[in-house]
């Protein structure tokens, strides 16, 4: 195994950890107008993730730094492409950072609504953008011999991506209904346990319209797939994790579902790395131009130094957040330091 696969494995494990870990963050953004009634509901909705938001969102911050320094080509390509939807993406992170943190500063109904609704379309709006990345990537996009994509922000907007983009946001709010149904009780945990019953059906379906789309229509994803049947096991165990959360949600086991929920994300997430191996970006113009994880990659010294360091210091990163969750574990509870 070369160091540029190693490098491909571990950027697809940092952004399996951010989907899992901010993807529920997301979730209960998603759901906060959905499921709260009341003032003192939205404030536990909002204090279910109130200790650990921040920490999740730097799983982010090492994706792409990790695509900056082992894959440079491939992250200056995406940023010519996708420069104006990455704009909005930090621009709804921000958002949805002060709407946490002004949302309780200040007793009027009316200036909690805004920030309630601040922070549920900024999170929304970041799941979808996300997800539409994706499925521009997994269909293609017009990336020429120099490295540069020549694509507007609408045109980014096909069927396709949109579709995705709208199966990562129920992903992400079924997600984020399983962990708020960990912390919550009563009335509002029964609440939340409804719409994620929901919201599996719903996420069931419109996965099983992409996975329909890319088999039909995405050749290039399904080369590898074509070559070996082994690799079929990916997206079959992810349905199997699937099942295994819906069951466990109906028999009040919610922390396994949480567990088998994550497993599924990461599941399909491996499932479209595996598509999409060894390319990074696939060029619609011609092939000759795709991106790989061999021709977009840092020099070999530069990936050993980095997997050095990656080697030191992700146990502490691993320890840090296991240690967080540790120490936050339980039902919410609302005190004079809540937001």
């Amino acid at each position: 195994m070369t160091l540029n696969v190693i490098w491909y494995i571990l950027f697809v494990v940092i952004i399996a950890g951010y989907l899992i870990l901010d993807g529920f963050d997301l979730g209960v953004g998603i759901l906060h107008l959905l499921v709260a009634k009341n003032d003192t509901e939205r404030r536990l909705v909002l204090n279910s993730i109130g200790p650990i938001w921040d920490g999740n969102e730097v799983w982010l911050i090492v994706g792409g730094g990790v695509l900056f320094a082992a894959f440079p080509l491939a992250y200056a390509s995406l940023f010519s492409g996708f420069y104006l939807a990455m704009m909005l993406v930090l621009l709804f992170l921000i958002l949805r950072t002060v709407a946490i943190e002004f949302r309780s500063k200040r007793e009027p109904k009316g200036w909690r609504t805004l920030w309630d609704v601040a922070f549920s379309i900024s999170s929304l709006s970041i799941a979808l953008l996300l997800g539409v990345a994706f499925g521009n990537i997994i269909a293609g996009l017009p990336l020429d011999a120099l490295g540069n994509i020549h694509i507007s922000l609408f045109e980014l907007l096909k069927p396709f991506p949109l579709l995705v983009g709208i199966t990562a946001v129920s992903m992400m709010a079924m997600h984020g209904a399983i962990f708020l149904i960990m912390k919550t009780v009563d009335e509002l945990q029964q609440r939340v346990k409804n719409w994620t019953l929901r919201l599996m059906v719903t996420f069931f379906v419109l996965n099983t319209l992409v996975v329909v789309a890319i088999f039909f229509f995405q050749d290039h994803t399904m080369e590898n797939y074509n070559s070996s049947l082994l690799l079929g096991l990916f997206p079959a165990i992810a349905l199997i994790a699937l099942i295994i959360a819906w069951r466990m949600v109906r028999g009040e086991r919610y922390f396994i579902a949480f567990v088998a929920s994550s497993a599924m994300i990461a599941l399909l997430l491996f499932s479209g790395a595996i598509g999409l191996f060894p390319n990074l970006i696939i060029s619609s113009i011609d092939a000759a131009d795709n991106l790989t994880i061999y021709n977009a990659a840092s020099a070999p010294n530069t990936l050993m130094v980095m997997l050095v360091i990656t080697v030191i210091g992700l146990p502490f990163v691993l320890a840090y957040t296991a240690g967080v969750y540790y120490f936050f574990r339980g039902k919410t509870e609302l005190t004079a330091e809540s937001y």
